[in-house]
């Protein structure tokens, strides 16, 4: 076990006061087996009522409702957090899902149907060209090896570029272009699992970095493997998600998943500037 303490602080500044419709925040991380919250707190400004919910995929959002404008927004998390080591090397796969292709029990498939179709179906043309270097039909193969090759794939295919704007690239534009951030490659690697069949979601989070990682807030990617859950593959870093990896929200499309969101009413050039700030730190 360790503890390491996760600080997130989100500025936007305006050269105005500006009205704040409701905002939702995700900044708790999601408590489990190997991730347990021992102290947390959130600093609001302007003042705002907090209220939390779970959504539909068991996410913590606050809810934040303003009472009065002000010429800048900041929301502030500092949450210590206990992880307890998973090791991926001993995961147990069932017997009938170690090798690719395989069909999911009957069980399992009504709720992860969901999970298992394309969110960007009219992209398949391109993404399954570069799907058959790894994989194709008639073919038996380790299935751990196969994602695994897909994650290692991805990392050794784009260059990983910084990007500030809100959203994400489409497989299609990931492949133009060869580059995309954790975001887009996240989404690559969802929408290739989906089209072998695979139950696949996107994951955002919190990694501590180590030399050559990109990270501090970050995504990845979460597969469903019978008789081993959702188990999580970094294309970015070209790793399997452990215990470095803290989550924050699941979900079937990244918008749902979105740190901060939120409205604002004033004058169109209102908006200055936007600061994110995050230390994921080691305790003793």
């Amino acid at each position: 076990m360790k503890r390491i303490r996760i600080i997130h602080e989100t500025e936007y500044h305006y050269s105005h006061p500006v009205a704040f419709g409701p905002h939702r925040a995700m900044m708790r991380p999601r408590e489990g087996h190997d991730v347990h919250i021992v102290r947390g707190a959130v600093n609001i400004e302007p003042t705002a009522e907090v209220r939390w919910l779970r959504d539909i995929y068991d996410n913590a959002i606050a809810v934040l409702t303003f009472s009065e404008p002000s010429d800048k927004l900041i929301v502030a998390s500092e949450v210590d957090v206990d992880l307890y080591y998973d090791d991926p090397i001993e995961w147990r796969i069932a017997q009938f899902a170690r090798s690719f292709p395989f069909q999911y029990p009957p069980e399992e498939h009504v709720d992860l149907m969901v999970y298992r179709l394309p969110s960007y179906p009219y992209d398949d043309t391109n993404l399954l060209g570069w799907l058959g270097d790894l994989y194709g039909p008639g073919q038996l193969v380790d299935t751990l090896d196969l994602l695994n090759n897909l994650n290692t794939h991805i990392f050794r295919s784009f260059k990983y570029d910084s990007r500030d704007a809100q959203g994400v690239q489409l497989p299609n534009e990931t492949l133009m272009r060869g580059s995309g951030t954790c975001r887009d490659f996240a989404v690559f690697m969802m929408e290739a699992a989906r089209y072998w069949g695979f139950g696949a979601r996107f994951v955002t989070g919190y990694i501590q970095m180590a030399e050559g990682q990109h990270g501090a807030t970050h995504a990845w990617t979460e597969i469903y493997i019978p008789g081993a859950g959702w188990r999580g593959y970094d294309p970015t870093n070209n790793k399997l998600v452990g215990s470095e990896h803290i989550p924050v929200a699941v979900s079937r499309e990244q918008e749902k998943a979105s740190p901060l969101s939120g409205s604002w009413e004033g004058p169109a050039d209102a908006f200055n500037r936007m600061n994110v700030s995050v230390q994921v730190v080691p305790l003793p």
